[in-house]
């Protein structure tokens, strides 16, 4: 532990610059595959079928992608190109026109573990260490809906989850926002949709962001509530993942 923070000491990094600044530093987000010429046989190899084959083009569905690497390593196709960026977050079209006046700058974050295995409930929990440091932002963690602003949502929603789910949004303020965060949240991923567990949170409640990953690293959640109170502009989690400038000057 102590070899540890004798390292964090010599780089002399506290906090990420994020969002004043792009994190460049190495290890800060697994990446996404990104669309590109390959043999049609290359989405055969998806467990998740995030990948499609439209006339020699493989698509990618980033609501299902869990980050298994296998359309870029595997040896037996032409692989995808890959992109290591975190800002993967998007407006639904369900959700309400983000209103910014509505929202000021100390906002509650509920967290509603919905049956996640586990992985984004960790990464959700680094963004209140002092690296990503949430509450810079104005973002508090709060374990009751009804001082919630925000609801960020994990796992697939389970049978014995969803009733809890539908009480917890039905508990918030208005105005309130909804994110999901992973891609069992978002489609129900390798769990569901199942004989106990749902396709997503959306169809439980009203979803207004979408953060896919399996899990999405911690800036990538940061992204999402930015996007979710009107601080940064979403993006396309459709492959190639649009830049938040090309979607901010698309008509």
């Amino acid at each position: 532990m102590s070899r540890w923070v004798l390292c964090g000491l010599k780089t002399g990094i506290k906090t990420t610059h994020y969002p004043a600044e792009q994190e460049l530093h190495s290890g800060v987000s697994p990446g996404l595959p990104v669309t590109g010429s390959a043999e049609g046989r290359t989405a055969e190899i998806c467990p998740t079928a995030a990948l499609t084959s439209r006339e020699g083009h493989i698509a990618v569905d980033y609501r299902r992608c869990i980050h298994c690497f296998r359309c870029v390593r595997s040896a037996d196709f032409l692989p995808l190109d890959w992109q290591q960026g975190y800002e993967w977050a998007e407006r639904t079209a369900e959700g309400p026109p983000l209103d910014n006046a509505k929202f000021g700058r100390s906002l509650n974050v509920l967290v509603v573990d919905a049956g996640d295995c586990g992985s984004c409930l960790s990464e959700i929990a680094q963004l209140t260490g002092p690296y990503y440091n949430l509450h810079r932002l104005g973002f508090f963690i709060t374990p009751t809906p009804r001082n919630a602003d925000v609801l960020l949502v994990v796992g697939p929603v389970t049978d014995q989850m969803l009733v809890a789910l539908k009480k917890a949004w039905d508990a918030m303020p208005t105005p309130r926002r909804v994110v999901a965060v992973g891609v069992c949240a978002l489609s129900g991923g390798i769990f569901g949709p199942s004989l106990v567990s749902g396709g997503g949170a959306a169809d439980v409640i009203p979803v207004d962001v979408e953060v896919p990953g399996c899990p999405p690293p911690p800036l990538a959640i940061l992204h999402g509530l930015l996007v979710a109170v009107g601080r940064k502009p979403p993006v396309a989690i459709t492959s190639p993942p649009a830049s938040a400038n090309e979607v901010e000057a698309a008509p």
